[in-house]
């Protein structure tokens, strides 16, 4: 039996998420049915993590086991013929046989974009929040402090969320302009359902002067009795990297 570790890259705009659900075609079923034409059977595939619908990747990584005998080329190049044009496995590679890619993960980096100009950019769109109103994006990047440590993320997940612990460390988190573009890049060890979505929601109505930067110590200070109102739309959001 053979492990092998995926890391892959897809464009979210027209997928319900990457888990396999009722409502829509997901990436996870899009996987499976690709790995299946090689593989020439059923295969489950598991991911480091899920992603929500219309949410990007670029480098998701999943695992899943095999006893056919077949070249890593089989698992890249042979499964990226079998995929849609928004989903491609960038790497293939081996894994030792106990490796999990969602219990082996030790951190994650997702990026959020938000596209600060006067008129919408259609090339921009589909991987942006626009915001038309100026945003000071040197108070977000200190108000953003707040989040850095190990803290309970309650107040930042959907009410959907069924993680077993809702306390999180964030490693490091950074607000940059570039020329019209705001990049919100976030590091951590895990996160819960809509906690980076929520995370920006708050630092944007911070830079909009709609809240004070002080609101992000007090809501995860008492978790979900001051739940953050404002979800960002998830077309700005970005799974960077997985890292083991």
């Amino acid at each position: 039996m053979k492990t092998v570790k995926l890391t892959i890259e897809y464009v979210g705009t027209r997928y319900s998420g990457w888990q396999i659900q009722e409502n829509g075609i997901s990436v996870q079923q899009e996987m499976e049915t690709a790995l299946a034409a090689v593989l020439g059977g059923k295969v489950r595939i598991v991911s480091s993590g899920r992603t929500d619908a219309g949410v990007h990747a670029r480098g998701m990584v999943a695992h899943f086991r095999t006893e056919r005998d077949l070249p890593l080329s089989a698992f890249r190049e042979g499964v990226n013929r079998h995929l849609p044009r928004d989903i491609a496995v960038q790497k293939a590679e081996f894994a030792t046989p106990d490796f999990h890619a969602r219990h082996n993960a030790k951190g994650k980096w997702y990026r959020y974009s938000i596209l600060q100009a006067p008129v919408p950019s259609p090339l921009v769109w589909p991987f942006s929040w626009h915001i038309r109103a100026p945003l000071d994006n040197e108070t977000m990047a200190k108000a953003a402090k707040a989040f850095i440590g190990r803290h309970d993320f309650t107040g930042f997940r959907s009410a959907y969320c069924d993680a077993k612990t809702t306390v999180k460390e964030i490693f490091s988190i950074s607000v940059n302009r570039e020329e019209r573009m705001l990049i919100i890049d976030v590091r951590g060890d895990g996160f819960l359902r809509n906690m980076v979505r929520r995370m920006v929601g708050i630092l944007v109505e911070i830079g909009l002067e709609k809240k004070s930067p002080s609101e992000i110590e007090t809501i995860l200070a008492h978790g979900n009795e001051t739940p953050a109102s404002l979800t960002a739309p998830p077309q700005g959001l970005c799974l960077m990297e997985v890292w083991y």
